[in-house]
């Protein structure tokens, strides 16, 4: 993603979200990092608030769709996410999402595993179907 953009880096979220029966019956922590890309010249000249998206509202934007929803795999977990903040403000033109799962149930010594989605105003109501459908 170039140009303009806000960042927000590791916002932790509690949330059910996987595939195994143990991961769907309690939640789990996962972390956030949100690109947010919009022309940002203005709010850099008046120094108003109004003339940028908020940061405050795209991550409690982003904390609803992680608490409040239920996904199966990350890749939904960060579409929803993605979507969400497309809807939030107009001036976003693009999104980075990526959502990594603190505590997998990996039995290998990891971090965190996750996946990274991009989404654009543009394409944001086009959706493919998947192979076979149809």
């Amino acid at each position: 993603m170039d140009g303009d953009r806000i960042e927000v880096r590791d916002l932790r979220v509690m949330g059910v979200h996987g595939v195994l029966p143990e991961e769907r019956e309690r939640a789990q922590p996962f972390a956030l990092d949100l690109d947010v890309g919009l022309d940002l010249r203005r709010a850099g000249v008046t120094d108003a608030l109004e003339d940028t998206a908020d940061y405050g509202a795209l991550c409690t934007r982003a904390v609803d769709v992680v608490a409040g929803r239920s996904f199966l795999l990350l890749e939904a977990l960060a579409d929803a996410v993605a979507r969400a903040l497309l809807d939030e403000d107009d001036r976003v033109a693009t999104v980075q999402v990526t959502v990594r799962k603190l505590r997998p149930p990996i039995a290998a010594q990891l971090g965190s595993v996750g996946v990274r989605v991009v989404r654009d105003r543009a394409a944001a109501g086009t959706r493919h179907a998947p192979p076979g459908a149809g």
